[in-house]
């Protein structure tokens, strides 16, 4: 049965609620490059909180935060060369990468000391970031262990009871969730999407 959550186009006054959504604590589903994405407030313990009773279940997998740039990103993530030269060839794009987080990160979103981060290639994500001065955690929006959603009605059937409102910006291009790889000692691929491990590699080589 589908829920009655506010679903809004990915217009200038959509994203406007949903960023003033994020603003009070709130728990918004927006389109990415690869799955509709789960979102609310980095900063705000009870939002990740909601956000992580949304999806379930998730034993030592703490969320990941999509980032409008790497400057946004550096504001909660510490980045060594190698996530610099990552980041300047596959970012905007289907690549989060685990850093060690940065002190002041809410220590909710990194239990562990590390955090993932990605900036998306998707026109209407990158809009909503700077409404919401450019950071917003970014796990998929689908219960641990189902299928990523990649619409917004997929969204809809699966969390509407949890959210406030979902943003509708069409079906995802992608469709698969991004590449994950953990930088923090070398190079440890933990999810392989996208992008692949000999394409990281190959961009490490090079000077």
């Amino acid at each position: 049965m589908i829920s009655v959550v506010r679903i809004l186009p990915a217009d200038l006054e959509g994203l406007a609620i949903a960023a003033e959504t994020v603003a009070r604590g709130g728990l918004v589903s927006y389109p990415t490059e690869t799955v509709y994405g789960l979102g609310c407030d980095p900063f705000n313990s009870n939002a990740i909180r909601a956000a992580m009773s949304a999806k379930g279940k998730r034993i030592d997998k703490p969320f990941p935060v999509l980032v409008e740039t790497v400057d946004a990103a550096r504001q909660i993530a510490e980045f060594s060369d190698e996530a610099l030269k990552l980041a300047a060839r596959f970012w905007p794009g289907p690549l989060t990468l685990i850093l060690i987080a940065k002190p002041k990160t809410n220590s909710v979103l990194a239990p562990h000391g590390t955090i993932g981060v990605r900036s998306p290639n998707h026109a209407i994500c990158l809009r909503l970031l700077a409404m919401c001065s450019g950071l917003l955690v970014g796990t998929s929006a689908n219960k641990t262990g189902h299928r990523p959603a990649t619409t917004a009605m997929e969204v809809a059937e699966e969390l509407g009871d949890e959210l406030d409102l979902i943003l509708d910006g069409g079906k995802t291009t992608l469709g698969v969730s991004s590449t994950v790889v953990d930088l923090t000692k070398g190079l440890r691929v933990i999810r392989e999407g996208p992008i692949s491990r000999d394409e990281m590699l190959s961009c490490l080589r090079t000077a």
